[in-house]
This record gives structure tokens, C-alpha cells and sequence, in this order.
């Protein structure tokens, strides 16, 4: 078995790979190929930085890796490592990382990071083996969105390329998926909630999923909250948030009180090459 780049790998083929690897997870993942590739992409996914294990013509394991300057550093962004069955307990992702990391540091990479699934102690271990280390958790939820008061609010969408980015609270909470370098090559769609002509707090959405990546009050009171949602649900009733940092106890206090389901929690790791 070797391990190579997978920048000359059918995409088919990693997607067929990543799908095998990912049955039976944690959570049901989606298995159009289109989704992935919208996804990967706005992650800015570079696949002649990403790595597979392959025993003959058969991609047995594969690191794919986002690269892009976040935090003022070059990172490499793991958007998704898997092991096919057979192939498991064989080391497969620490030797992914061992070719990975060298070719890494060549382009001028500083720091690699993940997400991981809490509950997935057995990646847990060999991410730290690796030489990751924890430094966020993150909470995940679903669901219909049920505010205390449904009203109806004035919504005001505004281009993403004229968002002012650098007034809009709790920026550095945010993981790699839902940071503004991500928003910016997406398809979502920014909106203000106004209240007497100004924006009393905004929500980013794909309107066609109900995922919702950023979302916040400018101004914190009750009744703000309650009207975000609402506009929230104007445009999506059922919805999708991945990543909300555990620091942040009012908004995670403001999901619990709405109906929603805390699915899974998550990880955040980082590790400096």
C-alpha cells in the first residue's frame, strides 16, 4: 500500500471511498455528489493537498484538506478522513499523516485543525497520537423552530461581498465551515432583522437546506432573540446549526428555549507542524 496525493484521483472514486467510510457513522451523512462538491469547495477543499491510502487501484483510506490563511496562518483544514471496513486498525490515517505533514510544511503550512465527534473516542485517540490537541467543543442542532412568539419582522438581505464582516459580533467563534472565507464562495444568503428602520441582529442561510452558519443580535435583550427566530423561520422553518462554541451560553441557552435538538456535540483540534 502507498500513500499519495489525491489531486490526479477521479473524483468518483473519493467520493465512492468517502461514502464506504461512512456508513454506519455517528450521524447520517448525505451521498449526492453534488452536495459534496458545493461543499468542499466553498471549504476551499485542494485535493493536490489532500492524501489517500491506496492498495492497488483501491483508495483505502484519504485526509481531505481545506487550505487557506485563517487567523493570520496557512492552514490545512481536515474536512474529512475515513477508513474503509476492511482496511481498519491498520494505522491507515497516522501514515496519511506522516507523508501529509512533510508536504505541508513545503507550501508554507503553520497549523492543521479538525472537527470530531465527541462520542468517536477512537479517532480521538489517534488524532492525539498524531499530535492534535483539543482547544473547542462545539454543540450541533436541528429541528423546527418554535420562538416563544411568532411576529412577523422586516428582513433586509444584503450582498455578501458588502457585508461590513468586522462589526459583526462573536467572529472568532465561529468554525472553519461557517468563517466568512467560507460564506464568501457559498451560495447563502445574508439577512438583517430590522427593527425601526435598523438592524437589530442578523442570520446567514442556504434557504434551499435550512442550514443556518452565522446568526446573532447586535443588541442582546429577550425580544430581540424572539424576533430573530422569527425572521429566521420566515425564510426557513426547519433548520440546520452546526458548531455553536459551548462558551457561548446565551445562544445556546436561546436554542434550548426554541424547540431545537441538540444532536451531536463536536471537537475542535489543532495541532502547530
Amino acid at each position: 500500500m502507498i500513500v499519495k496525493s489525491l489531486g490526479n484521483t477521479d473524483f468518483d472514486l473519493v467520493l465512492e471511498s468517502f461514502l464506504l467510510a461512512f456508513q454506519n457513522y455517528f450521524v447520517t451523512v448525505p451521498t449526492n455528489g453534488n452536495y459534496y462538491m458545493e461543499r468542499w469547495k466553498t471549504a476551499k477543499v485542494d485535493f493536490n493537498f489532500s492524501y489517500g491510502m491506496f492498495d492497488g487501484e483501491t483508495l483505502v483510506g484519504f485526509v481531505i484538506h481545506a487550505i487557506d490563511h485563517r487567523d493570520g496562518k496557512l492552514m490545512a483544514f481536515n474536512t474529512g478522513t475515513g477508513v474503509i471496513p476492511d482496511y481498519r486498525g491498520k494505522k491507515i490515517v497516522q501514515s496519511i499523516y506522516e507523508y501529509a505533514l512533510n508536504d505541508l510544511r513545503r507550501i508554507g503550512v503553520t497549523h492543521c485543525a479538525l472537527e470530531v465527534i465527541t462520542k468517536n473516542e477512537r479517532a480521538i485517540r489517534a488524532y492525539t497520537g498524531i499530535g492534535f490537541k483539543t482547544c473547542r467543543t462545539y454543540a450541533c442542532f436541528k429541528g423546527t423552530i418554535n420562538p416563544e412568539k411568532r411576529e412577523v419582522v422586516a428582513l433586509k438581505e444584503v450582498d455578501l461581498g458588502k457585508v461590513d464582516w468586522a462589526n459583526l459580533p462573536n467572529q472568532d467563534f465561529y468554525s472553519w465551515d461557517n468563517q466568512k472565507e467560507s460564506i464568501l464562495r457559498s451560495k447563502y444568503k445574508f439577512f438583517q432583522v430590522m427593527t425601526n428602520t435598523s438592524p437589530e441582529s442578523f442570520f446567514i442561510i442556504h434557504p434551499d437546506t435550512g442550514y443556518l452558519v452565522q446568526f446573532d443580535v447586535l443588541n442582546e435583550n429577550e425580544d430581540a432573540w424572539n424576533r430573530l427566530f422569527s425572521g429566521i423561520r420566515q425564510i426557513s422553518s426547519t433548520v440546520k446549526i452546526n458548531n455553536v462554541d459551548l462558551g457561548l451560553t446565551d445562544k445556546l441557552e436561546q436554542l434550548n428555549s426554541i424547540g431545537l435538538v441538540n444532536t451531536i456535540d463536536q471537537y475542535e483540534m489543532r495541532m502547530e507542524i
